[in-house]
């Protein structure tokens, strides 16, 4: 048991992965760190769950294709326990003929796909790969905020400055083009092949409140490219599901220092004035420090844990503007046998699938969100991770994980009514591409983005913490007048999904707002 008696120089909420790695930033500094956790064991989003006797699946986030290498290198991920079970994986675009279009980070193939298009790809890929490192060279340090002089900030905006001009002129236009359009008018303009164009536009939207057609899909897109430059060529499936990422962190956090407790929920944090002082449990235990960090969303942050009477009505509507409505859901089946897909061997079923015929049928779903419904003809990001790691269901069984793009968090008639009916539409969408799906379902869970709400405690059940757009990144992210990972009140810090530089299980938001608390202690 933890001495509630004892004063750590920091205090973590929250064990997702940019918490652990917050924490273990800080103790590796000679901190005196404590972690909480709401839940019987960390992890957060990134975590593995059993769905069903012996069946597990990664419960939230399906792939892993963002990691910083400098993150796993520091923590020593590896010889913490962190194995692959797959990595550069295809991407593959179903066709109803089973004729598929399968796409590479170096190519493509299938589909009938033409030698202009072949080109145009390759073309496209460099060109973005160019912008997405120098996105990705911001990434690793605090946004610069330059009206307060900080020569810190102004040596890392002149850096990205000088990173746009070395682009050269013909790039530098295109990015400042590109990035104020939306991806579907980008595929319009680059590539003939439907399933292509829609493959694309699918990345520039998955788990956002956004369409095809919607402004800031180039930028999203390009933020998920990112993970090109961190050395992920396709996605990635770690052995035991995205929850051995979080156990590696746990490990080489405590072997840190950091103390970690977990399945006890903080109730607030506990204010003198507008200065921390420490956090309340659920249980009444009191825990003391001046320096809080939080991993939780910008809004539960501040609206449950700080509380609204501690914060000015202008903050309270800042936060309030966040814009973060989480509209993917996840069915997780659990398989007697691997299913039949038409057109496609048993090591292509390994590979990351997608239903998405063209850009039309994407933002057509999209659109019933716009209305507080799911759609009728979702798209779908598959993964049959059993085909790599045996370890995650029974000999002989299989596990199949879905993302479901669009359903939104609150739904019209509420989703103990319209749960069913999702779940139904959803395993007859698959049934078109692999016509015995239905017959090898032992069991069967879908998690609304009401669901991964309640499970993973973020607001709206959006991914991010907060959408990856233009208007909320950098210093505006969460929202201006609390970047740089602090807050308005002295001694509290956000750590999150819902700081620069966004989502994804890459822990560059943990390790930037770790060096922040650092200076504020020095």
């Amino acid at each position: 048991m933890i001495d509630s008696n004892k004063q750590f120089d920091a205090i973590i909420i929250g064990g997702g992965h940019n918490g652990l790695v917050c924490s273990f930033y800080l103790a590796k500094a000679g901190k005196r760190v404590l972690l909480v956790e709401a839940s019987d064991s960390v992890g957060g989003g990134c975590s593995t769950t059993q769905f069903y006797d012996q069946f597990k699946v990664s419960s939230c986030a399906q792939w892993l294709y963002q990691l910083s290498p400098k993150v796993a290198s520091d923590l020593k991920l590896t010889s913490s326990g962190l194995e692959i079970a797959a990595k550069d994986l295809s991407t593959i675009v179903l066709s109803e003929t089973g004729d598929h279009l399968t796409i590479t980070s170096d190519g493509l193939s299938g589909n009938q796909i033409s030698e202009k298009d072949i080109a145009a790809y390759k073309k496209f890929s460099a060109q973005f790969r160019k912008f997405a490192k120098f996105l990705a060279s911001a990434f690793d340090r605090r946004p610069p905020k330059l009206i307060e002089g900080n020569l810190t900030d102004r040596i890392t905006a002149l850096k990205l400055g000088l990173g746009m001009k070395l682009m050269g002129k013909a790039d530098m236009r295109d990015l400042m083009r590109l990035a104020l359009i939306n991806i579907y008018d980008v595929m319009e303009e680059n590539f003939d092949n439907e399933l292509l164009k829609a493959g694309i536009s699918l990345d520039a939207v998955l788990g956002t409140h956004m369409g095809p057609r919607s402004p800031n899909t180039v930028y999203s897109y390009l933020y998920r490219k990112t993970g090109d430059i961190f050395g992920f060529k396709g996605p990635t499936i770690p052995k035991g599901g995205m929850g051995s990422i979080s156990n590696a962190m746990e490990k080489s956090a405590k072997a840190a220092g950091v103390e970690i407790i977990t399945g006890k929920a903080v109730k607030k944090i506990n204010l003198d004035l507008d200065r921390v002082t420490g956090i309340t449990l659920d249980d009444g235990t009191i825990f003391k420090s001046d320096r809080v960090v939080s991993s939780a969303d910008p809004r539960t942050t501040h609206y449950d844990l700080i509380g609204k009477k501690n914060l000015e009505t202008g903050i309270v509507r800042r936060v309030r503007g966040v814009r973060m409505k989480g509209n993917a859901a996840k069915l997780h089946l659990a398989l007697k046998e691997i299913p039949n897909f038409n057109g496609l061997t048993k090591e292509q079923m390994g590979q990351r699938l997608i239903v998405a015929p063209n850009m039309k049928y994407i933002e057509d779903a999209f659109n019933a969100c716009k209305y507080g419904d799911f759609s009728k003809n979702p798209a779908l990001d598959i993964s049959i991770p059993t085909v790599h790691d045996s370890s995650m269901a029974p000999e002989g069984k299989h596990v199949m994980s879905v993302i479901v793009q669009y359903a939104p968090c609150k739904v019209n008639n509420g989703w103990e009514i319209e749960k069913s009916k999702l779940e139904a539409i959803v395993i007859n969408k698959i049934s078109e591409y692999a016509p015995d799906i239905k017959s090898k379902i032992i069991f069967s869970e879908l998690m609304t983005p009401e669901d991964i709400e309640n499970r993973h405690l973020n607001h709206g059940g959006h991914w991010h913490h907060g959408e990856i757009s233009l208007d909320q990144i950098l210093v505006m992210r969460p929202f201006p007048g609390s970047s740089q990972y602090r807050t308005v009140i002295d001694g509290v810090f956000l750590c999150g999904a819902g700081t620069h530089p966004g989502g994804g299980v890459m822990g560059l938001a943990g390790y930037n707002a770790a060096q922040e608390v650092i200076r504020s202690i020095k």
